[in-house]
């Protein structure tokens, strides 16, 4: 499936609505990724990812926003880290886009921050298709933290996976 990561742009504002409402988006992400994801989310989000067009892209497909992936620098003793987060619409899952977009946005940060050495994400212990995407893209995994997480009032494992420089 042939996709473009690009920096997002205003009138991606639509389509990332109507993707991001999708309750199995939310689902997956940290709290601070509201549902419901309405205009004034989207709105917020174009704002901050359009003040930091390294770190934040838009997944296109087909003319469409469909997806974001960005990378989250990290300050004090993690400041040689950045942390991965994506999403992708629903009916474009499982059709191999998300570990390439996945590779692509590795080696951006890569080039973007020189002295970043490790990239990681913390997908759930529950989430195997994020986990298979980490892995195909490269990463491996570093920790299992059972029971660390609370997501709409389940208990959650956290995985970390990460892939370094060089």
């Amino acid at each position: 499936m042939l996709f473009t990561l690009r920096p997002f742009r205003h009138e991606d504002l639509i389509a990332l609505v109507k993707h991001a409402n999708d309750a199995t988006v939310a689902a997956h992400l940290t709290d601070a990724f509201p549902h419901p994801y309405t205009e004034a989310h989207g709105r917020a989000f174009l704002e901050q990812a359009l003040q930091s067009p390294p770190l934040r892209r838009c997944i296109e497909l087909n003319g469409g926003c469909v997806g974001a992936i960005g990378l989250h620098p990290k300050t004090d003793l993690w400041r040689r880290n950045l942390e991965l987060g994506y999403w992708l619409a629903k009916e474009h899952r499982g059709q191999g886009i998300m570990p390439e977009a996945i590779r692509q946005m590795v080696r951006l940060g890569f080039e973007a921050f020189p002295e970043v050495t490790r990239i990681y994400a913390t997908p759930f212990g529950r989430n195997i298709a994020s986990q298979k995407a980490l892995e195909k893209a490269g990463f491996t995994l570093e920790a299992k933290l059972i029971g660390t997480l609370v997501k709409n009032g389940r208990v959650e494992d956290e995985w970390i996976y990460a892939v370094r420089r060089g």
